[in-house]
């Protein structure tokens, strides 16, 4: 594990480290040194521009340029990445995020790395932090040959900016959230099913200071979550409902999260092609990003109360799984035809609204990888926001966009309702036509959320795993994405 700490040196040219990173911008004249850089070109003797231009460097983000430094600074190795054009004004949190993040994917296997990006204040120390440590993450556990190097050891951030500290803590809480998000979601299906999903958050939070209260099936049956038990039933692995409670003496607001969490989606009998399958181990993204969110939530202690949901089960085609026409009864009493058991997600999503409204919340938040419409729409990297409250929806893209992570507004058109219209039953849980399926999918939920309660949906189905080379601070595989959005959130309603 990455460790990271602060120290408030300004002379980054004489500090003990294995590699010492720093930043560049483009520039009119050719490359600009980024502010922490002071003393480094002197003590190169003036080579630095000329060895950066060597290599064909421009300092455009996600460059990175290696030079070993041969005794003219303690650290043997200096890491120039780029930062793009100099700011006009603050440096932006995220582009620290993302230099910092390249900077140490490329430093795997180093043990020691200092950062003298640009950390004038509290906010851009703690972006540099967390950019550094979740650009260190990795995922070896099931790598028996091959390249298995150890990530960076230790960061420390260069910073004599006021309040850098407690940021410094904070990105450290929030990473070890998020990389244990990654982690579920990068764990094969064989070895997290709802069962033993369950068991890691009764272990891990109740050991953060979570009450945690599992539901097996036979409990979900006799308790009428009709969703839940209609996904899990056509699995030998029976479904979980897990409910994670954190709360502060002196809170005035609850928070309600209510998490996705389909260990695998084969989409049942409605059966998935086998090229849509294979990541399908991401699935419950949504239920794990609520559960890192709290243990984060837990870990600064956060005066808001929040509850989480954790909707667990396997969709798989059996003998007893659900079958396209079937008819259940959600826990809020309404009744669901299915239409495509592929269209699982919102139906064990809305037995945990209806749940988490029994709690009073002050607002509802689902979290699903829902859709393959919200990636047509919105590509690999945007999740789509949608609630039943303008300020709501608003208030979570700002907060997304305040913590590095791309959301976008999405609306919920009353038109698009009649689709979900079925004959036999209140509501059909899929629209006839393909087009607009992120939008109908959040209709669906909408109509199952208590009457007065604020509620937002948000679908990552493209951005909680990312399919393609790692980039920033994003590795391929799990992303842990819209975790830091709830921290946020949380942070947002607190005292």
């Amino acid at each position: 594990m990455t460790t990271v700490r602060l120290n408030p040196t300004d002379n980054a040219v004489s500090f003990d480290t294995d590699a010492l990173v720093v930043g560049i911008h483009t520039g009119p004249d050719g490359l600009r040194p980024a502010p922490g850089t002071d003393g480094l070109d002197e003590a190169l003797g003036g080579r630095l521009a000329a060895t950066l231009d060597s290599v064909g460097m421009k300092g455009k983000p996600g460059e990175v340029a290696k030079v070993p430094t041969f005794g003219a600074l303690t650290a043997p190795l200096l890491v120039v990445v780029g930062l793009g054009d100099a700011p006009e004004g603050d440096y932006d949190a995220e582009v620290l995020r993302r230099a910092a993040g390249t900077a140490i994917r490329a430093l795997a296997g180093t043990g020691r790395v200092a950062l003298a990006l640009p950390a004038a204040d509290a906010e851009q120390a703690g972006a540099v932090a967390i950019g550094g440590l979740l650009g260190a993450y990795s995922f070896v556990k099931y790598r028996t040959t091959g390249e298995r190097r150890a990530p960076v050891t230790e960061l420390t951030v260069l910073s004599d900016a006021e309040g850098a500290g407690p940021a410094i803590e904070r990105a450290s809480a929030l990473a070890d959230s998020v990389s244990l998000v990654r982690d579920l979601v990068n764990t094969p299906p064989s070895d997290l099913w709802p069962a033993r999903f369950a068991e890691i958050a009764e272990e891990t939070g109740s050991k953060a200071g979570l009450s945690v209260e599992v539901l097996d099936e036979k409990e979900l049956e006799e308790a009428g979550y009709g969703g839940i038990v209609a996904v899990g039933q056509g699995s030998i692995r029976p479904p979980r409902l897990v409910r994670l409670a954190y709360g502060h003496p002196e809170a005035a607001k609850t928070i309600a999260l209510v998490g996705k969490g389909i260990t695998f989606d084969s989409g049942g009998l409605s059966l998935k092609p086998s090229a849509a399958m294979d990541w399908m181990k991401a699935d419950m993204g949504g239920a794990a990003s609520i559960f890192g969110a709290l243990l984060a939530i837990a870990r600064l202690g956060l005066k808001v109360n929040v509850i989480g949901y954790l909707c667990l089960a396997e969709n798989m085609p059996s003998g007893s799984a659900q079958r396209p026409s079937d008819v259940f009864t959600s826990f809020s009493g309404k009744t669901v035809e299915v239409l495509d058991t592929d269209a699982e997600g919102r139906l064990v999503l809305i037995d945990g609204i209806a749940r988490a409204g029994q709690d009073n919340p002050d607002l509802i938040v689902d979290v699903a990888t829902l859709t393959g419409a919200q990636i047509v729409a919105l590509g690999w990297r945007t999740a789509g926001v949608m609630a039943n409250d303008d300020d709501l929806r608003a208030e979570i893209v700002e907060i997304a966009g305040e913590q590095g992570e791309a959301v976008w507004a999405m609306p919920l058109p009353d038109e698009l309702r009649k689709g979900l219209d079925s004959p036999v039953a209140d509501i059909a849980n899929l629209h006839p036509e393909r087009f607009g399926g992120m939008l109908t999918a959040g209709i669906f939920l909408r109509e199952f959320v208590p009457d007065g309660v604020r509620w937002a949906h948000i679908d990552m189905a493209g951005p909680a795993f990312n399919k393609g080379e790692a980039h920033g601070y994003t590795p391929k595989g799990g992303t842990g994405a819209i975790t830091r959005t709830l921290v946020g959130l949380a942070e947002r309603y607190a005292g």
